[in-house]
């Protein structure tokens, strides 16, 4: 089975209704997905899930979803554009592929880009959904 993880950005108030978006359009890999609050402002979470990408995704897209990687041992969830991001401010500009990455600095984050730049956004677990 080939896995994809995604992250779909929601309030506590869209919860439920997120979390039936993304069952509705994906087979979930490990039929878990794991909650993650902002440290800073818990109005904002953002559900964890892998889906299995050789199935078809039967339903629209939810929005505010997007494709990212992770770094297990730092639970760094980030985007390749964010990852680059970080890279070429601690490296003189220079994005370099061989860059050492201080994963430590970013445990418990997300990186992401937006048009102001880097956003790295500390977690915590909210709960973790088991279906």
């Amino acid at each position: 089975m080939q896995t994809q993880l995604l992250i779909t950005f929601s309030k506590p108030s869209r919860l439920n209704q997120t979390i039936e978006e993304i069952t509705k359009c994906y087979s979930l890999a490990f039929n878990k997905v794991y909650v993650l609050e902002n440290t800073a402002n818990n109005k904002e979470l953002a559900c964890s899930y892998n889906i299995d990408s050789e199935k078809e995704i039967t339903g629209p897209i939810p929005p505010n979803t997007i494709s990212v990687h992770r770094k297990k041992e730092t639970n760094t969830i980030y985007t390749i554009n964010a990852l680059n991001h970080v890279i070429a401010l601690l490296n003189d500009g220079k994005i370099d592929s061989k860059f050492p990455m201080p994963w430590e600095r970013y445990k418990n984050c997300i990186l992401v880009t937006n048009s102001d730049g880097l956003k790295k956004i500390e977690t915590k677990i909210n709960t973790i959904i088991t279906l």
